[in-house]
Order: structure tokens, then sequence, then C-alpha cells
């Protein structure tokens, strides 16, 4: 039978792993607001900045995923620590890949900003875009590191709030485009970096699934806002 000794080796194990799960999300974070500052005020240094630290944010996801490994491997978790551990692993991969939206954003800011455009949009609709994002991974963050799952339906929501504006700001662009051939490159690439960020919702709000389906033992996956609400409220 497993000593205490050992019971307790294994907590720490798994905090160490959740521990170094907030640090990678501390760092999308910053990339994710390093990234749209790049933009907004076209400072090409914190762009190259942000395009350079998304290796990083991969060391962490591949650092991490061997824990995991080596955890499963010498340890046979289950129940609960199993779902730990598969939480985790997935997590990570929805941070590493926000983390590659941040850096495509700072690549399009300075695409943006080195060419000679006639005029700059305003990216008042972006940087608002930006800052639901960043709550929803704030939150989902949160959620990981207290096991909160109500915190899902907030992010879904959120999530319904992300999509609408990106399909409004489809319109708007479209309709510059439309009205001013002139203007179809840049907004072309303002499109792609509101894209980017419409993905940073949807991964942040399958990392909030993931911590209902770590306490409740449910996946509510690919189901509706009502669903989700049934099983965490």
């Amino acid at each position: 039978m497993p000593t205490e000794h050992t019971y307790k080796q294994f907590d720490a194990e798994l905090e160490a792993v959740r521990a170094s799960v907030l640090k990678m999300g501390g760092l999308v974070e910053e990339q994710i607001t390093n990234a749209i500052e790049a933009l907004i005020k076209g400072d090409l240094e914190l762009a190259d900045q942000v395009d350079a630290n998304d290796h990083h944010v991969n060391a962490l996801e591949v650092a991490i995923d061997e824990d995991c490994i080596n955890i499963i491997a010498r340890r046979q978790p289950t129940a609960s620590d199993l779902r730990m551990v598969m939480m985790v692993v997935k997590t990570i991969t929805d941070l590493e890949r926000i983390g590659d939206e941040a850096a495509k954003i700072a690549r399009m800011s300075k695409l943006i900003h080195k060419a000679q455009r006639i005029s700059l949009p305003r990216f008042s609709e972006v940087k608002y875009m930006g800052d639901l994002v960043l709550d929803m991974l704030r939150k989902a963050l949160d959620g990981f590191a207290r096991l909160d799952a109500t915190k899902a339906v907030d992010i879904a929501r959120q999530d319904q709030s992300v999509d609408e504006e990106f399909r409004l700001n489809l319109r708007h662009l479209i309709t510059f485009m439309m009205e001013d051939p002139r203007t179809i490159s840049v907004f072309i690439d303002i499109l792609f970096v509101t894209k980017a960020i419409e993905r940073m919702g949807d991964h942040a709000k399958n990392m909030s699934e993931y911590v209902v389906y770590m306490v409740k033992g449910k996946d509510v996956r690919h189901t509706s806002l009502e669903e989700i609400e049934k099983e965490v409220l």
C-alpha cells in the first residue's frame, strides 16, 4: 500500500504542475496585452518582443507536458487525480494556441504599421474585443486555480459576445473596403487580427470547460450555454 509520505509527494507533484500552468497563463496574458498594445500604438519593438517570447510559452508547454507524462507513468493516477492531469494537459494546449494567436497579432501589427498606408483605422473595436478575451482568460485561470466550475457560465456568455463583436467588425470592414478599395489591404490585415482574438476566446472557453470536467466529471464541450448552466449552477 502507498505510504503517507508517497501520497504527500504525489500531492506536491500535482500542485507543482498546477503552479506551472498558472505561470504559463500569466505569460500568455502578458503576450496578449503586449500584442494589442503594439498594434494600437504602432510599437514595432514591442511587437518583435511578443513574437520572440512565443518560444517561452512553447517551452513551458513542453515542460509541463513532460511532467504530466511522468506523473501518469510513475503514479498511475485514478479518478479525480487522473482528471486533474488530463485537465492540465488540455489546458496547456489551449494556452499555447492562445500564445500563437498573440504572436500572430504582433506580426500583423508590424505589417500594418510598416506598410505605406493611406490612413490607419481606429483600433477601438479591436481593443474592446481584446479586453473581453483577456477577462475571459483571467476568469478561466482563476477557475483553474480555485477549481471553480461556475466560471464556465460567465465565460460562455462572454464568448458569445466576442463572436458577435467579430461578426459586427467583419460587416464594418467589408463596408469600408467596398466604399474605398484602397483600404482593402489594411482592412484584410485587421480582419486577421480580429479573427485571432475571436479564436483566443474559443480557447479560453475550452479551458473553463475542462474545469467543469474536473469538478463535476461531466464533459460539457460542444454543448449549449443552457446545458452548461444546468450542470454547474
